[in-house]
């Protein structure tokens, strides 16, 4: 799948622009489904009028942010598997030399199997999704966000720190992506890079853990994941998607290189 969609020009809402001298455009990966549907909802209903571009696979989703707000979104559907999708996400976007932030907001769970039962073409496409495609976006759109001196806002997760049976290439992924936004701040000091821990919450990666991967957790995990939904604790995707849309408009300096939990 690889669908661009529309392609006007941002530099055609430099009115808006200056209309609204805290609207910042920033880019949000992931944006059709949990957290990162909550972060484009946040950001939107801003009064602000922020400028959005949405990368998700949901085409529908990312049709209806285009009719709600046709002046304030540019979508791009595809899947962040894709790098030459990831490489040309900007395609035919007139940027007029602005980005304010970017959300990688994307990610996979990859199959939940212990070390012994994993392939190796499984840990390829899960770091594909949740690192290599980061790293080939980031080089994309570092010019335009250090001119901006913006923001990059990683989701990663307490499984970055914290080892479960068979969550080992999802955790190494989000160990990964904590190691890039330390060293995106020693490389770039005119970018504020921080990543965020959401906490656990209510979204299609928790159901597919209850649905596909129980079976080949610990007893503990099992119960773990099965009470959070149960008992009402879950934490809805709005929660982490407010603080992120925040950070990602207004995260000081002194953040940056921080795993935020």
């Amino acid at each position: 799948m690889q669908t661009l969609g529309n392609t006007h020009p941002l530099t055609a809402l430099a009115p808006l622009q200056a209309q609204y001298p805290s609207s910042r455009t920033i880019l949000v990966s992931g944006a059709t489904a949990g957290i990162g549907l909550a972060v484009a909802n946040r950001l939107l209903s801003s009064p602000d009028q922020h400028l959005l571009i949405l990368a998700g696979r949901k085409v529908s989703v990312l049709d209806n942010f285009q009719s709600t707000h046709p002046d304030r979104v540019i979508t791009r559907a595809g899947d962040m598997a894709d790098l030459e999708f990831v490489k040309g996400m900007l395609q035919g976007v007139q940027f007029d030399g602005r980005l304010d932030a970017l959300v990688l907001n994307h990610g996979t769970l990859g199959r939940c199997l212990r070390l012994g039962q994993m392939e190796a073409d499984e840990w390829e496409r899960t770091f594909r999704i949740n690192v290599t495609s980061c790293v080939v976006l980031i080089k994309e759109t570092l010019p335009l966000l250090r001119k901006a001196k913006g923001r990059i806002v990683f989701t990663s997760s307490g499984a970055a720190l914290n080892a479960y049976p068979s969550w080992g290439v999802y955790g190494a992924t989000k160990a990964a992506i904590n190691h890039l936004t330390m060293t995106l701040n020693n490389e770039e000091p005119d970018v504020t890079t921080l990543s965020i821990r959401p906490g656990v919450v209510d979204t299609a990666m928790q159901m597919e853990i209850r649905e596909k991967y129980l079976h080949n957790m610990d007893e503990k995990d099992q119960q773990k994941f099965l009470s959070a939904k149960r008992d009402g604790k879950l934490l809805p995707p709005e929660k982490p998607g407010n603080v992120i849309a925040e950070l990602a408009v207004r995260a000081k300096k002194e953040l940056s290189g921080s795993f935020l939990r």
